[in-house]
């Protein structure tokens, strides 16, 4: 019975404001966002896309020194999960970044003025970019926005097409959370890091929304239009999963 009246009187408070830690994993230091929930019966630990935060969700209530005793247990787990992320974290002359699937060789120009520009170079493909050295991840991240907004125009306009809907706008942003959305009046947006996938996923992700248009849901219809839009959809679902995150730990700051 006292156990009983403890935990009720437990899931009675109000979840307190989210705590910030900085809790460090092998050779890492994190940042750690622990957020109670008054319907959480466990602790939940989840790596934020692209490695850059973690986020724990624990009951209302929970003793910290419980939370401290889950994340020394699951250290190992973590470690093992953040060796995953091995992208650079800033992009210079002689990376690797990925354009529609296809790696290339960043080459700084040298140039103040010019533009930001792939090409083929000695049979290796190479995205040539000019202006000061300090900016050129901005450089490469506003190349990638409007190559990501041209693919993406085109390929909604076809499926929006195919399933007679309207569209009224077309968004890019750089989310964490979601590849893209869709609201009930026809907005669109999506995140310009697609524009790295192989061409199939961007292509998936243009029919995922456009769907959207029509089933507002993740049922069954939702499901059957947007494989009749994109056949490969499920292998475009399987490769953001195992390839996403990489795409977010990408820093073009």
């Amino acid at each position: 019975m006292f156990a009983l009246l403890k935990k009720t009187a437990r899931s009675a408070r109000k979840p307190q404001v989210p705590e910030k830690r900085v809790l460090e994993v092998g050779s890492r230091a994190l940042p750690l966002t622990i957020r109670e929930h008054p319907r959480s019966t466990r602790i939940t630990l989840r790596i934020d896309p692209g490695a850059r935060g973690l986020s724990l969700t624990v009951p209302v209530g929970l003793r910290r020194a419980d939370i401290d005793d889950f994340l020394e247990r699951h250290q190992h787990w973590l470690q093992v999960k953040l060796a995953r992320f091995s992208a650079p974290d800033t992009l210079g002359p002689g990376a690797t970044v990925m354009l529609r699937g296809v790696p290339h060789r960043i080459e700084h120009s040298g140039r103040l003025r010019g533009l930001t520009e792939p090409m083929v170079r000695d049979g290796e493909p190479v995205l040539y970019v000019s202006g000061l050295e300090e900016h050129l991840g901005r450089r490469i991240a506003g190349f990638m926005k409007k190559e990501a907004r041209a693919d993406l125009e085109r390929l909604v306009r076809q499926h929006a097409a195919s399933v007679k809907k309207p569209v009224r706008s077309i968004t890019m942003k750089d989310t964490r959370s979601r590849w893209g959305s869709c609201s009930w009046d026809g907005n669109l947006s999506f995140s310009w890091r697609i524009v790295m996938a192989p061409p199939f996923v961007i292509d998936y992700l243009a029919a995922h929304e456009v769907a959207h248009l029509d089933e507002m849901n993740h049922g069954p219809k939702f499901w059957a239009l947007c494989h009749r839009l994109c056949p490969r959809s499920d292998e475009a679902k399987a490769w953001l999963k195992r390839h996403g995150s990489q795409l977010h730990a990408i820093d073009f700051a």
